[in-house]
C-alpha cells in the first residue's frame, strides 16, 4: 500500500500589502479531489499542519456564488465525512519522511501565509526530494516549495518545470493588487521553468518526481498523474 501525506496550511488569514487580513485558508476543492482520488486508490492518506493546527477550509471555496452549487454541496459532504480526521492532523515537525511515498499540498491562499516560510515544511520537502519520492502540489501550493533550501541555501527546485496559480489568474480573482508578493512571478525569479496554460483551465506539469498543477480545474488531474506515477 502507498502512503501519502497531505499537508494542509494551518492558516485562516493571508496578511495583505497594507497590512489587513484576508479571509482564507485551504480551497476546499483542492483538498477534497486530491484526498478522495487518494482513498479511492486504496492509499493510506495521513493529514498534518504546522503545529497539529485544525485547518480552515477557504470560505469562498464553499460557497454556491463562488464555485456553483454542486460542488459546494459536494465539498461540504465530503469535508463533513471527514471531519474527524480532517480536525486531528499530524504535528508537520513530527513527520518522517521515510513513512511516505508522496508529498502532497492543496492551495487555497493558506500556503502564501504560512508553509512557504515554515522550516519544516521545508525540511519535508528537501528530504523527500533527495530521496526521490512523490512531490506534488496545486495552485498556491508550490509556495510550499519555496520553503526548501539545502545546506548551502540553495533552492533545490531551482531549473525544474513547475506551474501554479499564474499572475494572471490572480489578477482575474481580484487579489493581486494588494498581494504582498505573487506567487509565480517568484518562482520565476529563483529559477524555476514555469509553465502556464489558459486561465483556469487543467493544467499540469511534470518534471521527474516533481507534479504541479495551475488552478482547482487542475487538482483532480494532478491526483491521476500521482496515482500513475506511485504505481
Amino acid at each position: 500500500m502507498n502512503n501519502v501525506l497531505i499537508v494542509l496550511s494551518a492558516a485562516d488569514t493571508w496578511t495583505r500589502a497594507d497590512g489587513s487580513a484576508y479571509e482564507s485558508g485551504v480551497w476546499a476543492q483542492e483538498f477534497v479531489d486530491l484526498d478522495e482520488a487518494f482513498i479511492r486508490a486504496g492509499f493510506r492518506v495521513d493529514l498534518a499542519s504546522p503545529g497539529g493546527i485544525v485547518p480552515t477550509m477557504d470560505k469562498r471555496s464553499l460557497d454556491p456564488r463562488a464555485v456553483g452549487k454542486a460542488v459546494a454541496e459536494r465539498m461540504r459532504a465530503y469535508l463533513a465525512q471527514n471531519a474527524q480526521r480532517i480536525e486531528n492532523p499530524l504535528v508537520l515537525a513530527e513527520i518522517d519522511v521515510g513513512h511516505y511515498d508522496a508529498i502532497v499540498v492543496p492551495g487555497g491562499h493558506g500556503p502564501v501565509e504560512d508553509l512557504y516560510k515554515d522550516p519544516d515544511m521545508g525540511r519535508v520537502l528537501l528530504e523527500a526530494d533527495r530521496e526521490s519520492k512523490v512531490i506534488a502540489a496545486v495552485c498556491h501550493g508550490p509556495a510550499a516549495l519555496l520553503a526548501a533550501r539545502d545546506e548551502n541555501g540553495r533552492w533545490p527546485f531551482a531549473g525544474r518545470k513547475m506551474t501554479s496559480l499564474s499572475d494572471e489568474e490572480e489578477i482575474e480573482f481580484g487579489t493581486a493588487e494588494n498581494a504582498p508578493w505573487l506567487l509565480a512571478e517568484t518562482l520565476r525569479e529563483l529559477g524555476a521553468h514555469f509553465e502556464q496554460g489558459p486561465n483556469w483551465s487543467t493544467h499540469v506539469v511534470k518534471d521527474g518526481n516533481l507534479f504541479t498543477g495551475q488552478n482547482p480545474q487542475s487538482s483532480a488531474a494532478l491526483a491521476e498523474v500521482v496515482i500513475a506515477a506511485l504505481r
